[in-house]
């Protein structure tokens, strides 16, 4: 543990599409988490890690060797690389690593990695417990020897979204909300944000969509694709809860500049309503994962918006494939891809 902050330091939190050195991922083993539904998930979460494991490791926290031969049993069955897929005996109580798992900053400079150890709570203590997940980060850095720096603070990686050029994206809704830290305002936080993150500039949105259980995470809104360029969720039917706040967010981003020009904002749309057991899901295409060799997406079954989500998404990355693989079951679990992973950047 250091004395000094990671950016007085010289470490920076990366873009996601920096070349990524693995993926993090937690294997998806509680029942409560996908009512009735956990096995259905494991078709599509193993084709997801098969995508990844193209360009890159892929490292799975699983709790034994039980997990680590049933998760092997699965991956073989999609016919997932498993050269390129690293297992670490480290126990979780869920599967959402982009909030649980290790959040790496680097220093370009002296070519160290190191890990932030947030404080996770389960977003404001709503799925107790979660102590086995809140140690992951430190198991990681043990693990992989790299030095730890611990905030104090709870901190959510779905929460915030940088453009690799010192901005980071993030919300009101989330970050100032009292079941996190109640202690710290606006300003507080945005000094964590900074000194922790090693950004320069904080570009806060308001709420986030219907069903999202997290209090408003940025990675089911809006994203960056480059660092002047953002992709945000619109829902032009009036009628529903999400085009308020959609729109406001949309006016939000239209104001704000890069590099003395206008933010370019590109739109992306909303699947029609994905309604399971009576609840809106928090379906949004937003949610896709920038890994080294290919970019994916969650589609819905809804054929239309998939194809001009998958299509808008081709467009901003010429570089990479762009994948659509269904997640109208993992979302029943409240969350998506890029909520499942956590990218470990090389330096």
């Amino acid at each position: 543990m250091s004395n000094t902050t990671p950016k007085a330091a010289g470490y920076a939190f990366p873009a996601e599409w920096h070349p990524h050195e693995a993926t993090w991922l937690s294997w998806p083993h509680n029942k409560e988490s996908w009512p009735g539904k956990i096995n259905t998930i494991y078709k599509p979460y193993c084709e997801f890690i098969k995508e990844v494991a193209v360009g890159e490791k892929v490292c799975i926290n699983v709790k034994d060797q039980v997990m680590q031969d049933d998760a092997t049993e699965k991956l073989i069955k999609v016919g997932a690389n498993l050269d390129k897929i690293q297992f670490y005996h480290h126990p979780t109580n869920d599967a959402w690593c982009r909030d649980h798992g290790p959040a790496f900053v680097i220093n370009p400079n002296t070519g160290k990695k190191a890990i932030i150890d947030w404080g996770y709570n389960a977003w404001g203590g709503k799925y107790p417990p979660f102590d086995l997940d809140n140690k992951i980060p430190s198991l990681v850095a043990n693990k992989l020897g790299l030095e730890t720096y611990h905030p104090g603070i709870v901190m959510e990686g779905g929460s915030v979204d940088f453009n690799g050029k010192g901005i980071v994206l993030t919300t009101t809704a989330c970050l100032l909300n009292e079941n996190r830290n109640p202690h710290l305002d606006k300003e507080q936080i945005s000094e964590y944000l900074v000194n922790y993150y090693g950004v320069d500039t904080i570009w806060w949105l308001g709420d986030g969509i219907e069903g999202d259980d997290t209090d408003g995470h940025i990675d089911d809104i809006t994203r960056f694709t480059s660092h002047d360029t953002v992709v945000t969720v619109v829902e032009p039917n009036k009628k529903d809860p999400n085009h308020f706040p959609l729109a406001e967010n949309l006016a939000a981003l239209k104001e704000l500049r890069v590099d003395d020009k206008p933010l370019n904002v590109v739109e992306l749309p909303m699947p029609k309503p994905v309604i399971y057991r009576d609840q809106r899901l928090p379906a949004s295409y937003a949610n896709f994962y920038i890994a080294n060799s290919a970019v994916v997406v969650p589609t819905y079954r809804d054929d239309a918006k998939d194809k001009e989500a998958l299509d808008t998404l081709t467009q901003l990355f010429p570089d990479r494939k762009v994948v659509g693989i269904d997640s109208t079951d993992i979302v029943w679990g409240l969350g998506s891809f890029h909520c499942l992973s956590q990218q470990e950047p090389k330096v």
